[in-house]
């Protein structure tokens, strides 16, 4: 039988967003043909990673099998997309197959720019350097942790990019800080925060209370500092300080015991070299409807999309519906007659230690939406349970699912 060539919707990538999309689709009351193109055969909650980083759950706890989540009656392509062609409402495959659609829904996540470091990728998984950003890193994060002694020093990095949830690159921190406060050699590990940014957390509502967690661990913050270069072999780490304008002013050197390394993000290349990508080379949409603004029937979603909201998997939640409502109404009206928005909404749930964690919510503007009626701009132990129980619980049974 020959291979089909064309169906009714397309969706590329199938991570958190393009399963959830998926998922809702093959749900509606009028279900389109769907198929899914995703060349991995595994899953991953990767929100897990913060904490198998820090010893609390194993790798495995953060993976399943894709082919368990394809939702019933959606084809899955296995394999990987490297060209898009808009105008004529097809896609490239790296398998050699051109695939054509009537909507296309592109939830292909970000790209790890492991490579734009020179040293990183070398020194990743050995010499100290780590990073939570990668499933088979996460367990080394641990293990460099437990070897931290008096005298030692550890480096934590953020990049000026957008990455996939902004908290990471501090949460492992906290833990760190909070496993050598257990450890009861806090006072002798030297703790540094390089960010580019001039500000803990854009909210400060939220950047008050890190602040005083900051204060509490003894962690010095290094702002306007970014990593430029990894010397693993002498752990060295290389930074430049830059001014408002993003020149390099100077350049420093830190030792180190433990780096964990933030790589720059950035959208996947297929999408910033196609038509369909916006200046930052992100998918251009409308920030409301999440409808390309030039190509109707294309839709995106998740981390590649370019809005400017918090890449997160709590965003892609409020998305999904966004995305599934309005393709149901371009489908059935040929228009998006009566449109669902996007608010921006996203959610950081900021482990600031061990059963400790601030959960932090909010819209495009910046404004606090909490979904809880108590102070959520607090550390609190039932906030950790809810990131460590609850919410892995909802991502496999009903978010993917599609039922929330």
């Amino acid at each position: 039988m020959a291979e089909k060539t064309h169906y009714e919707v397309v969706i590329v990538g199938g991570g958190t967003a393009g399963i959830t999309v998926a998922a809702r689709l093959r749900r509606a009351k009028n279900p389109p043909e769907v198929a899914i193109i995703e060349p991995s055969t595994k899953h991953y909650y990767q929100p897990l990673w913060t904490l198998v980083g820090a010893g609390v759950f194993p790798p495995e706890a953060s993976v399943r099998d894709e082919a368990d989540y394809i939702p019933p009656g959606a084809t899955w392509i296995q394999d990987r997309v490297v060209a898009l062609d808009p105008d004529n409402d097809r896609v490239q495959t790296a398998g050699g197959r051109t695939i054509e659609y009537d909507y296309l829904v592109l939830a292909p996540g970000i790209q790890l720019d492991w490579d734009k470091i020179p040293g990183l990728k070398e020194s990743l998984g050995k010499y100290g350097v780590t990073s939570n950003y990668a499933y088979e890193l996460a367990p080394y994060t641990w293990q460099v942790m437990q070897q931290l002694k008096p005298g030692d020093r550890a480096l934590f990095t953020q990049p000026s990019t957008p990455v996939k949830c902004g908290g990471a690159p501090q949460k492992i921190m906290y833990l760190t800080a909070d496993h050598l406060r257990r450890r009861g050699i806090l006072d002798q590990v030297e703790i540094h925060f390089f960010t580019p940014g001039v500000v803990i957390f854009g909210i400060p509502e939220f950047a008050r209370t890190l602040e005083k967690v900051i204060e509490r661990y003894g962690i010095q913050v290094h702002f306007r500092h970014e990593l430029a270069e990894v010397r693993g072999p002498q752990q060295e780490a290389v930074f430049h300080l830059k001014d408002e304008q993003g020149n390099v002013l100077e350049e420093r050197v830190h030792r180190f015991n433990m780096l964990h390394a933030v790589p720059p993000q950035s959208a996947p290349d297929f999408i910033k070299h196609s038509k369909v990508a916006n200046a930052e080379g992100w998918v251009d949409v409308d920030k409301y409807t999440l409808q390309h603004v030039r190509y109707p029937n294309i839709f995106a979603l998740g981390d590649a999309a370019g809005t400017p909201n918090a890449k997160t998997g709590a965003a892609v939640r409020k998305q999904a519906p966004v995305v599934v409502h309005n393709l149901l109404q371009l489908r059935e009206h040929g228009a998006l007659v009566n449109p669902k928005h996007y608010n921006g909404y996203s959610s950081c749930p900021l482990v600031t230690g061990y059963g400790k964690l601030v959960l932090a919510e909010f819209d495009y503007d910046n404004r606090p939406m909490p979904s809880f009626p108590f102070d959520t701009t607090k550390e609190r132990y039932s906030m950790y349970l809810l990131k460590k129980y609850v919410l892995p619980w909802l991502y496999w049974n009903l978010m993917l699912r599609g039922k929330a």
